[in-house]
């Protein structure tokens, strides 16, 4: 979800440093924010912020994150990124959403209204999964509950740790360069099918992929 459907890294690094200001404490570099970006944000924070009061920083966020929610400044998820979901919705693919974030940070895009409420079927968050990206087991819950074989799967990520979660499930995976944080080299030595520079390019490799695996079964 973060930086391939929505681009939020450059949203969550202004929105952290507002509360840390809040909070009397100086500010994180942007430096810091990008090598620990990806982390569980409760994991990520004590070491953005050494010393850090993590109950009250916890309580702070989630009013500054209801608030940059209802400004539009977090989470907003440009038209061409719905009308490449509404494709996978019309040809009968099922669209799901994997995070690490936790539930509060998602419930807003959990409520019936949300526009992506009849996009996708499902969202998968450190509230009800076990296991947390790179560990290839943060796929467990939905794999079960859709009993989808993970070679039908393609899962879009803009980290290495996406691409090593997809591949030890044995998902194809497809690297979205669109935040501009990471370029193909940060990737090597991990499996990735193709590499996307926006979000609404996956509705063509997804395609390809198809393809690719109906060549292959035919010529067996």
């Amino acid at each position: 979800m973060d930086d391939t459907l929505c681009l939020t890294q450059a949203a969550s690094f202004v929105l952290e440093n507002e509360v840390l200001a809040e909070m009397g404490r100086p500010p994180m570099p942007r430096e810091l924010h990008l090598a620990t970006w990806g982390a569980p944000l409760l994991d990520a924070m004590p070491k953005r912020s050494p010393g850090i009061d993590m109950v009250r920083f916890s309580a702070l966020y989630q009013s500054a994150l209801e608030q940059c929610i209802a400004d539009g400044r977090l989470d907003v998820i440009p038209p061409e990124n719905l009308v490449a979901l509404d494709e996978f919705v019309l040809t009968g693919r099922a669209v799901f959403l994997l995070t690490s974030r936790t539930e509060v940070e998602v419930r807003h895009m959990l409520e019936p209204d949300h526009v992506l409420a009849e996009r996708i079927s499902g969202i998968y968050h450190a509230g009800n999964t076990r296991f947390r990206k790179p560990d290839p087991r943060a796929f467990d819950e939905l794999l079960a509950a859709t009993g989808l074989p993970p070679g039908q799967c393609v899962y879009v990520g803009d980290s290495p740790g996406d691409a090593l979660a997809a591949g030890g499930a044995g998902m194809h995976f497809v690297g979205c360069l669109q935040s501009g944080i990471r370029e193909p080299a940060d990737f090597d030595h991990r499996h990735v099918d193709a590499f996307i520079d926006a979000f609404p390019e996956i509705v063509d490799v997804v395609q390809r992929l198809e393809q690719d695996s109906v060549s292959t079964t035919s010529s067996r």
